[in-house]
């Protein structure tokens, strides 16, 4: 029984993980998109949104099952009940993926982004790419350290996004108040991405240890 317990918890990490490689590739061509003002692209990540639903649809079924079969107590109940909120953070990076995309849609043919703000998302769009493959990292290793690790790469986009602001607010913004609330949105999507790969790290560390990250912190 607790061998078929451990098989099936790996199966839905392994899953969870793929999920987080999706919402990093769908960030990956969205971005691409927004700057390339590429509609081709930007349909793409909206048309195989789908299949991350139906991923997500999956691994509830299996969290589903091994609440149902495995009877899990303590420790284990934890770990199948994370999973659930771990679909849903991974949902919601997907669903702002796809909002980057449907923003460059809306805009075709023309760019969203001025030049002045271009470089911020370019780096943006990198930083959310390597912390969806960071999350997978952590999912599959369960390692505490490697979840606090990846809290702290969140602080480079917190930073590009203060920066952004700074550019949107000096007097010399030429853009108007329609590309202005575009680069806002926009921010935001990618910042939230950000939080929500976060989310996925805290939950891995409770997961292991039953403690918060800061009451780990505190504890060494």
């Amino acid at each position: 029984m607790r061998d078929a317990y451990q098989e099936q918890m790996a199966a839905l990490n392994a899953l969870l993980g793929e999920m987080c490689d999706t919402v990093g590739n769908e960030m990956e061509r969205a971005t691409q998109a927004l700057l390339e003002a590429d509609l081709e692209l930007a349909e793409q990540v909206i048309s195989d949104h789908d299949r991350l639903t139906e991923r997500s649809a999956e691994a509830e079924e299996m969290a589903f099952e091994l609440l149902a079969l495995q009877a899990p107590v303590a420790g284990d109940l934890r770990t199948i009940v994370g999973g659930f909120q771990l679909v849903s953070e991974i949902d919601r990076m997907g669903a702002l993926a796809l909002h980057v995309a449907k923003v460059a849609r809306r805009r075709h043919p023309f760019r969203v982004l001025p030049e002045e703000v271009a470089g911020y998302f370019t780096e943006m769009g990198r930083l959310a790419v390597e912390l969806a493959r960071n999350a997978h990292r952590v999912l599959e290793s369960q390692d505490p350290q490697d979840a606090l690790a990846l809290m702290e790469d969140d602080d480079a986009m917190d930073d590009l996004h203060r920066h952004l602001f700074t550019v949107m607010m000096d007097r010399d913004w030429e853009h108007g108040v329609a590309s202005a609330v575009d680069v806002t949105l926009l921010g935001r999507y990618y910042e939230r991405f950000a939080d929500h790969a976060v989310s996925i790290a805290r939950r891995v560390v409770f997961q292991a240890t039953g403690k918060t990250p800061e009451q780990l912190q505190e504890a060494g």
